[in-house]
């Protein structure tokens, strides 16, 4: 047996050869989870790349190879007995790479297939150097032959190509400036291997064990407190006293951890990973010949940040009430990432370089950053690497609140400006981008700018954010919309423009009141707030076009007064941002769908005609002949812009699962509106309506009322008697199988989780479906694709389709399978009759058995 230390690009480049995965082996089986870790290790690879630095490869695992019974001397073939996730997965990375510049740089998509995906002058089998086991086969084989059509039966390995088809879109953004060859170069040449190769007679499988058989590992706290007592000859008992213990007994492990990272980082290593502390750290010791009084003076140190640490983690331990406001708003925010900066300033006040009004004056500075950043729709895959950084770029030269304001201020920070966030607040879909409690913290702080004399106790305050124009609107607010409407504009796609938008966005208590109430009704109640931006709202005469447009311009002003603006223009050009958003959400259209010039407008907060534009002007955008007018028809001005695309529209359509009517439209069902465009690239906790399902409770009301009373209140105020009686059915069928019934703390309108797992612990259990009150519209049984998606044993694909099957199988549902990744929803008012409860109650059953059996699957 040899074992020896490799780059990927070696292992499987150079002469012709073949790694086989036998049969016995499971079948591709990563998940989006790791799929992230590892796309998030190659891109700081490829920014190391980019840098110059040639140091630091990312150590990626083992691969243990046996010579195959099929091998010969002209053409090696080895068994991978261990390390076949790796090698499918950085293989379908690849392929992605080879496919995204083959239409500008067809030699060196020639090459990159040549190099590391086939043999060339081998045929069958033999063409690939990469043969998975018999399952996975025809669909690795699609995807490196290029001739991967239908994406719908591709399972795990169709999977992680689309995964990383649209990292490499979202890295081609300004934001992301890793070029396709740089993420290349960075797979082939800066991820290590340790290939473990055996002989005839090995026993390979206990080589297996042994690499695989770690036990609980050491956390990098533990690791690195064990070293620096080992070194502590003499004075390890006092100092352990001293300062350790009290130490130890301030902060968690993790945080603990997470403070020896930021002491690192503040002492100017901007690279470091959290991983790596024990190691980095240890080095450095190592490097400076670090004795006794050098490993005190550390452990010393760290003692002293630990309580300034403790205020990021308790903002109420800050005594400058001004400081502690800021660190409050942060903490709200869950601002974790600028953990260094704000380190940073509380270090440096320590020491007398800044006084609490200039600490508090740059920690406005970085609130700005974040939330402008937020409210312009700046993608936040890049603020780790900005404020790790900060504190060795921060220039000597000025003052450190002046100095911070100039370094967020930089060009490549895309920090926008007054223009940019008056804009994006005139049109752009608030209510859909970001985290729900960062959109309450913006209109909680717009509401604080009125200084009203009364101000409500936002701490205590039962608030949700509210749609003055509701989501649903009934036939009193499509009136209103119609008298607004431009010759040859509808009601609806109006509504699809400005709904989510700032200017039609508040603050409430009675959103279950308010409901979708006509405005009227709506200014009596708001008439009642104690929020100032409530009593100007029922103080216009209706609720239109120009009157969201008016208050938005308000509440921009407000804005650009509260958040300070970077100190240079950011200009037009911010505005590819986006276009970098729009390729994004269209690489990651699922297959068997589409989407409208209209739906992809709202959803950028642009206009139908200027996303037409693009669309007739871009080359390369994935999957822009998806895009159909919004009655499901070819656009008169598409046209293909590659010479490497073309042929008949519709045909592609087809080929993509896309079903077309007797009239020739698309399908409406596989259509996706600005909505479900919005789930596609949101963060999988990122609920619009703001329901944190982990705080769900089998009941718990207050004040005589318990959440199952209002949510069946709720409910009976939209939906028949008899929708009611089937729900209370269903729901003791849930029970009679195991289950409990999740009420949410919701306001707007409650809901009500199918949950398994320990009651009112839904973070260790699961739910397939989400009920909802319709609010004037009958309530929904949500499907919850999305969120099953990152859980076992439904990361299957298979499994999730074959819940959408039976499913589909009561009469009146029918979701296409290209809202797989989303959250589909159907009436309540469905199971009324006896045949679908009964084929509900049978689909639970088996959900239910699937993942009770998770474990031994």
């Amino acid at each position: 047996m040899q074992a020896k230390e490799t780059l990927f690009a070696d292992l499987v480049q150079g002469r012709a050869q073949q790694f086989q995965v036998p049969l016995y082996q499971r079948t591709y089986s990563w998940t989006e989870k790791q799929l992230k870790q590892l796309w998030t290790d190659i891109l700081e690879q490829a920014e190391l790349l980019e840098r110059g630095e040639k140091a630091s490869t990312h150590f990626l695992g083992s691969v243990v190879l046996a010579p195959s019974p099929q091998n010969d001397a002209t053409f090696p073939r080895w068994l991978v007995v261990d390390g076949q996730q790796r090698l499918t997965t950085l293989s379908l990375a690849l392929a992605v790479i080879r496919d995204h510049v083959r239409a500008t740089e067809p030699g060196q998509a020639e090459r990159i297939d040549e190099q590391y995906l086939i043999n060339k002058w081998q045929s069958g089998s033999d063409h690939f150097r990469l043969l998975p086991t018999q399952a996975d086969r025809p669909h690795f084989a699609a995807h490196v032959r290029g001739t991967h059509s239908d994406q719908s039966t591709g399972g795990t390995v169709t999977t992680a190509y689309r995964f990383f088809q649209r990292k490499l879109v979202e890295a081609a953004d300004a934001t992301t400036p890793q070029d396709a060859f740089r993420i290349e170069q960075a797979i082939t040449s800066r991820l290590t291997l340790v290939a473990v190769t055996a002989e005839r007679g090995d026993n390979v499988h206990r080589i297996f064990q042994s690499l695989n058989n770690t036990g609980l590992k050491l956390s990098q706290a533990d690791l690195l407190r064990n070293y620096l007592f080992m070194k502590l000859h003499t004075r390890g008992e006092q100092v352990y006293e001293t300062y350790w213990l009290p130490l130890q007994d301030s902060l968690s492990n993790e945080e603990l951890e997470q403070l020896m990272w930021l002491q690192l980082v503040l002492d100017g290593d901007d690279r470091v990973r959290r991983q790596d502390l024990y190691a980095v750290q240890q080095q450095r010791f190592e490097d400076d010949g670090a004795g006794e009084a050098e490993i005190e003076a550390y452990i010393r140190e760290l003692h002293r940040r630990a309580g300034l640490f403790r205020r990021l983690l308790h903002p109420e331990e800050e005594p400058d009430a001004s400081v502690r406001a800021h660190l409050r708003r942060l903490d709200a925010w869950q601002a974790q990432v600028t953990y260094p900066a704000l380190m940073l300033l509380l270090d440096r006040r320590e020491r007398g370089e800044l006084d609490s009004a200039d600490t508090a004056r740059a920690m406005s500075y970085i609130e700005s950053f974040l939330v402008r950043r937020m409210m312009c729709r700046v993608p936040t895959n890049n603020l780790n690497r900005i404020f790790q950084a900060m504190p060795g770029q921060l220039p000597l030269d000025v003052p450190v609140a002046d100095g911070l304001h100039q370094l967020l201020s930089a060009d490549n920070r895309f920090w926008p400006d007054d223009e940019e966030l008056r804009e994006k607040i005139q049109k752009a879909p608030f209510y859909q981008f970001g985290r729900w409690h960062q959109r309450k913290m913006v209109l909680q702080r717009l509401e604080e700018s009125y200084e009203h004399p009364e101000p409500v106790d936002f701490a205590t305050a039962r608030l949700t954010i509210e749609h003055v124009m509701p989501q649903s609107p009934g036939d009193e607010w499509l009136r209103i919309l119609e008298e607004d409407a431009a010759d040859g504009e509808r009601a609806e796609d109006l509504h699809s423009r400005l709904q989510h938008t700032l200017g039609n966005l508040t603050l409430t208590a009675v959103n279950s009141k308010l409901s979708n109430h006509p405005f009227e009704r709506k200014q009596d109640l708001l008439r009642g707030s104690h929020l100032e931006m409530n009593r100007r709202i029922a103080g216009t005469e209706r609720w239109g076009v120009a009157e969201i447009r008016a208050r938005a311009d308000e509440l921009a002003d407000r804005a650009v007064s509260l958040w300070p603006a970077p100190l240079r223009g950011v200009g037009r050009a911010e505005r590819s941002r986006d276009w970098a958003l729009a390729h994004e959400v269209l690489a990651a259209l699922p297959h068997g769908t589409w989407t409208s010039y209209g739906d992809l407008a709202a959803f950028l907060g642009s206009g139908a005609q200027a996303v037409g534009n693009h669309m007739a002007g871009t080359p390369g955008v994935v999957n822009a002949y998806r895009v159909l007018t919004s009655e499901g028809k070819v656009s008169d001005g598409f046209r293909w812009t590659s010479e490497d695309e073309g042929g008949d529209v519709r045909a592609r359509l087809i080929a993509d699962g896309v079903r077309f009517t007797v009239h020739g439209a698309a399908d409406p069902a596989q259509r996706l509106s600005a909505d479900d465009l919005a789930l596609l690239v949101a963060e999988e906790d990122d609920r619009a309506d703001g329901e944190d399902a982990t705080q769900l409770t089998p009941d718990g009301g207050q004040g005589g009322e318990t959440r199952a009373d209002r949510f069946f209140r709720q409910l009976a105020a939209d939906d028949s008697p008899e929708t009611v009686e089937a729900v209370r059915a269903l729901f003791a069928r849930w029970e009679g199988l195991g289950g409990w019934i999740g009420y949410g703390a919701g306001q707007v309108t409650t809901s009500a989780f199918l949950m398994l797992g320990e009651a009112g612990a839904p973070g260790r259990g699961i739910w397939p479906l989400a009920l909802y009150p319709g609010g004037g519209r009958g309530g929904t049984a949500e499907v919850v694709f999305q969120y099953l998606a990152a859980r076992d044993p439904f990361t299957d694909r298979g499994l999730r389709l074959e819940l959408l099957k039976r499913l589909n199988e009561l009469e009146g549902v029918e979701i296409p399978e290209g809202k797989l990744e989303l959250r589909p929803n159907f009436r309540l008012a469905l199971l009324e009759t006896d045949h679908n409860r009964e084929l509900l109650g049978e689909t639970l059953a088996w959900f239910r058995e699937r993942w009770e059996k998770r474990d031994t699957a």
